[in-house]
């Protein structure tokens, strides 16, 4: 009786363990995947994330180099591969292109930002009848489950991107 009773205490806080890590997130960023037309750059990145297991906040990283001209900003957009989408989230801004909510840091020309998104970082889509609102981070994190939404870096040379990926959970 006991050891059953162990093996089931063991079993919830290994379910527990698993729940609380959250989702991992991560992208390889290329000129390869820039649209309309792929942009030839030595430029390379990575954004990695964790979205929390309640779903409130993502804990990101995105780290960037090689780039061809000054970075304007790096966002989140919400488009499939090969399709530009809406910008929802700013994950670096810079002084000619701030961030609407003023949440975001600061973009270095090479490097690594970090940052938490929460609601409050959520700008509604341009594009409306992707009916993307702001403060819905739900529906950002279900465009992302979904294959959806892409990080990309964009330049004075680029300025609609220079880098991009398409972002996946790679780990639940």
């Amino acid at each position: 009786m006991r050891l059953r009773v162990l093996i089931a205490v063991m079993g919830g806080v290994l379910a527990t363990a698993t729940v609380a890590r959250g989702e991992t997130l991560q992208v390889t960023l290329t000129g390869y995947e820039e649209t309309p037309a792929a942009v030839s750059t030595t430029a390379s990145g990575e954004f990695t994330a964790t979205i929390t297991p309640d779903g409130n906040a993502i804990l990101y990283r995105e780290r960037y180099s090689g780039l061809q001209a000054p970075v304007t900003q790096s966002h989140i957009h919400v488009g499939q591969l090969g399709i530009t989408g809406s910008v929802v989230i700013f994950l670096c801004q810079t002084a000619a292109n701030p961030d609407p909510t003023g949440l975001a840091p600061q973009c270095p020309q090479e490097g690594t930002v970090t940052g938490t998104i929460t609601a409050a970082n959520v700008i509604a889509g341009s594009t409306t009848s992707q009916q993307l609102n702001a403060n819905d981070l739900a529906a950002v994190i279900t465009a992302i489950r979904a294959g959806a939404a892409y990080a990309n870096v964009h330049t004075t040379l680029s300025p609609g991107g220079e880098i991009r990926g398409q972002i996946r959970v790679t780990a639940k």
